[in-house]
């Protein structure tokens, strides 16, 4: 009995459990805060204030009851990282060296994120409106012969966002507003299993010879978990003008729970040593899978402050609840299969940014800002997944109105991250299949995002 146990947590430590979330989201964690052009160009500075125009009301749902008739705004923001491992090196939990290349220029590729907004107002004081977003997601794509591959090769996830939304105006200086989102979450990813360990640790234990020679780190198959879900979160806001010129906005966002349904797929390799494993312990059986994932509550504070009739300067605060995300926890239908856990221990974060917009003319106006992102990874609990770090923004935007109806925008971030060890035991939660990993990395980002509202 004790021999069973000891090898479906070998097992089960072999699976993909590290993460199900992406490897380079552009803020803390695993979040995409690029949800607006017109944000872009100050760091996000004064939008919860509601100062981004109609995309605003992503940040702070009252924004939209700031919006003067129809309209209509869509965002396009292409996101470019560089995670650069420039160093990686290996054990297994037998002490072999795990062979395979030890850098990595490019695995975190290029990102497309959409974001659609829409307002009608039904009365003087009252404003419907909808946002399409997609808040949370990118990914990781690593050679599957790299050193850490037993940790993970692919990992995906993106998020779609509707939420429907009413904004109310009871004071002259007062607008409130509120909206449900419904979000949809899917996830795959992979990484190698390493049968070769697998079959040495069931040799040494039973002393039974296996037909084909055990050679850890050289047997390798793989594993693929893949699901998704729908969840319901709310989203409330307020915005005030305790004086003309000065605008403070308080906004919260609701953590949405999801419980991913899906399947686990293995691939034992040509080896035949996958095979002889899975036959003794029942495991590495294609099989439904189960996963929960929670993303966070944030409350965000901003300001907009009027200086003169042409300068407003900026600033944004917000606190995200990254400590909820304290493991990661696959359960399996097959019942060989004994849940995989990885501990995460994520901490809470601040996102803090100032920033300023000049209105040169009726035309033109032009941003700037700098912001400073906490990353919720502590240094023990870092993974290749999330190979996260510290950010320091620098941005700068413009808007131009051509026509009364039609405003463009578009902004540009260059994010410096800071420099991040992965340094992973064997002996750590869920990594006994998956070895000792150490990797350097050297990681930024470049964003550019253009925007076209159209005010019917």
């Amino acid at each position: 009995m004790n021999k069973s146990r000891w090898l479906r947590r070998l097992g089960a430590a072999l699976l993909v459990g590290c993460s199900v979330l992406p490897g380079a989201a552009q803020g803390s964690g695993f979040a995409i805060r690029e949800q607006s052009a017109t944000g872009q160009g100050s760091s996000f500075a004064g939008m919860t204030a509601g100062e981004g125009g109609l995309s605003a009301m992503f940040f702070n749902p009252a924004a939209l009851g700031l919006s003067s008739g129809s309209a209509a705004e869509q965002h396009v923001t292409i996101i470019v990282p560089r995670a650069e491992v420039t160093s990686a090196s290996g054990t297994t939990i037998l002490g072999t060296a795990i062979g395979g290349q030890a850098t990595q220029s490019d695995a975190f590729p290029d990102i497309v994120v959409p974001a659609l907004y829409g307002a009608y107002p039904l009365s003087d004081d009252w404003t419907a409106g909808i946002a399409v977003n997609a808040p949370f997601g990118l990914g990781s794509k690593y050679d599957d012969d790299w050193v850490g591959r037993y940790h993970a090769i692919k990992s995906r996830l993106f998020s779609i966002d509707v939420m429907p939304t009413l904004a109310w105006q009871p004071l002259p200086w007062l607008t409130l507003g509120g909206g449900v989102v419904t979000q949809y979450v899917h996830a795959e990813l992979t990484n190698a299993v390493d049968f070769g360990t697998a079959g040495a640790a069931i040799q040494g234990r039973t002393g039974v010879t296996l037909p084909v020679t055990p050679v850890p780190a050289g047997q390798d198959g793989k594993a693929k978990v893949e699901g998704d879900d729908i969840g319901i979160g709310v989203v409330l806001g307020a915005i005030a003008e305790p004086a003309k010129g000065t605008k403070v906005g308080l906004s919260y966002r609701s953590q949405v729970s999801h419980e991913l349904d899906g399947d686990a797929d293995f691939d034992l390799g040509s080896s035949g040593m996958g095979a002889i494993v899975s036959a003794l312990t029942g495991q590495f059986v294609d099989t439904g899978a189960k996963a929960s994932l929670t993303t966070p509550t944030t409350v965000s504070l901003g300001l907009a402050q009027a200086v003169g009739e042409q300068l407003t300067l900026l600033a944004d605060l917000q606190w995200t609840d990254w400590s909820q995300f304290d493991e990661l926890r696959i359960d399996f239908d097959n019942p060989a299969q004994a849940a995989s856990v990885t501990t995460q221990a994520w901490e809470d974060t601040w996102f803090a940014s100032v920033g300023a917009a000049y209105r040169l003319n009726d035309q033109w106006t032009f941003r700037a800002g700098a912001a400073y992102d906490e990353s919720p990874v502590p240094d023990a609990d870092r993974t290749p997944r999330i190979p996260d770090g510290d950010r320091y923004w620098l941005s700068a935007g413009a808007s131009w109105s051509p026509w009364p109806a039609w405003t463009f925008d578009i902004g540009y971030s260059h994010l410096f991250i800071e420099d991040v060890d992965v340094d992973l035991s064997a002996s750590g939660t869920g990594n006994a299949g998956r070895g000792n990993l150490q990797a350097s990395y050297e990681s930024s980002i470049d964003i550019v995002a253009v925007g076209a509202r159209f005010q019917f």
